[in-house]
């Protein structure tokens, strides 16, 4: 993937940034490989979350009123989603030019449109990380817009929709995923943090939660959302100092004590993310008993037991695996869930152990 750096686009930084309530966020006092082939990156004068936008010939920059016509006049029956962030509506394009087209002809897409209050350093990053890397495991960012007051992103469109509601939501809409569809996306999901701690200018992702891992429609799993993302440490530093701010639930505990961010940031998050799909409990829901509010605090005394990790896992899944397999992905979610992150694997490890219980010839066998 071709990637030019000279040719960069100023734009103003005046709109309103402050925090989400769904984020964890304090200042404190002391913050000072390639897993698979995909795009590489030397790193830019500026962060990629600052700033500017860093052309890239796989982006198009969208006028308004083209995003308006795929969207149907962003009429609410083609609102996808909301969040934080803004609305996320449905659209078509033409497959070839990017021209607007009519409801059901053409290449779907799903715009992001930021309202107003809408956090304009994490619209920037999600256009400069995405922009310029890609990966099968990664959402492709097809373009944005930058109009007047206008700011917008155009995704390629995920029919599947997010990993949390397939987990979290109840009805007809949302069956219970399998064992195999589970781990098929905890691979997927964990094949893109690798690629992203792998570039020549490692990227730390930051803001991994089940919400960020979207599906296709065979279910292959891709990371959207690079709000939070930042550049790696470069030079002899071993971590980013940078202001605390994650989802919460998801944070490192060393992050949250000191605000040195690492890949191993990341490998915390993906044990908590794992334990949600094992276990089909979300990481804090302070509707669950006393001791349970916390799903990691609850569950890792029960991860490398026979008896108790049935406790763990989620009882729609009962049948559809060995306890060799269950107590396996388990292991992977307490290892990366360590509280001394030296002790945590790489991503690259992680793939390595989830492919292992996936291929039934060097998988675990079943326990009697």
């Amino acid at each position: 993937m071709g990637v030019c750096w000279s040719s960069q686009i100023k734009i103003d930084t005046h709109f309103h940034t402050g925090d989400d309530s769904k984020y964890v966020s304090r200042d404190t006092q002391n913050i000072s490989n390639s897993y698979s082939k995909g795009s590489s990156t030397s790193i830019p004068a500026t962060p990629r979350s600052e700033g500017e936008i860093l052309q890239s010939p796989n982006l198009k920059s969208f006028t308004f009123s083209e995003l308006r016509n795929s969207t149907r006049n962003f009429r609410p029956d083609s609102v996808l989603g909301e969040g934080g962030f803004g609305s996320v509506f449905k659209g078509w394009i033409d497959e070839q030019s990017f021209a607007a087209s009519n409801p059901g002809t053409g290449t779907v897409i799903a715009v992001k449109r930021l309202n107003q209050e809408g956090l304009h350093k994490e619209w920037l990053a999600k256009i400069n990380y995405l922009g310029q890397l890609s990966h099968p495991n990664l959402v492709k960012l097809m373009g944005y817009c930058l109009e007047d007051n206008h700011r917008l992103l155009v995704y390629e469109y995920m029919p599947k929709g997010s990993m949390e509601n397939h987990l979290f939501k109840r009805g007809s809409h949302f069956q219970p995923l399998s064992w195999g569809v589970r781990m098929k996306v905890a691979l997927g999901a964990a094949r893109g943090l690798a690629f992203l701690h792998g570039v020549d200018n490692q990227v730390i992702y930051r803001e991994f939660k089940t919400s960020n891992i979207l599906l296709d429609p065979k279910f292959n799993a891709k990371l959207s959302d690079f709000g939070l993302a930042r550049d790696g440490p470069t030079g002899d530093r071993r971590h980013v100092p940078i202001r605390v701010m994650g989802p919460h639930g998801y944070a490192a505990p060393e992050y949250l004590s000191t605000g040195h961010l690492t890949t191993k940031s990341d490998v915390y998050s993906f044990g908590v993310v794992l334990l949600e799909i094992l276990s089909g409990k979300k990481a804090i829901d302070k509707n669950r008993p006393n001791g349970e509010h916390s799903l990691v605090d609850w569950a890792k005394p029960c991860l490398n037991s026979k008896r108790r990790i049935f406790l763990v896992l989620d009882a729609r899944l009962e049948g559809q695996y060995s306890l060799g397999r269950a107590l396996q992905a388990a292991n992977i979610a307490l290892e990366c869930l360590n509280m001394d992150y030296k002790l945590r694997p790489s991503m690259d490890e992680v793939v390595t152990a989830l492919e292992k219980i996936q291929n039934p010839k060097t998988g675990p066998r079943p326990y009697i």
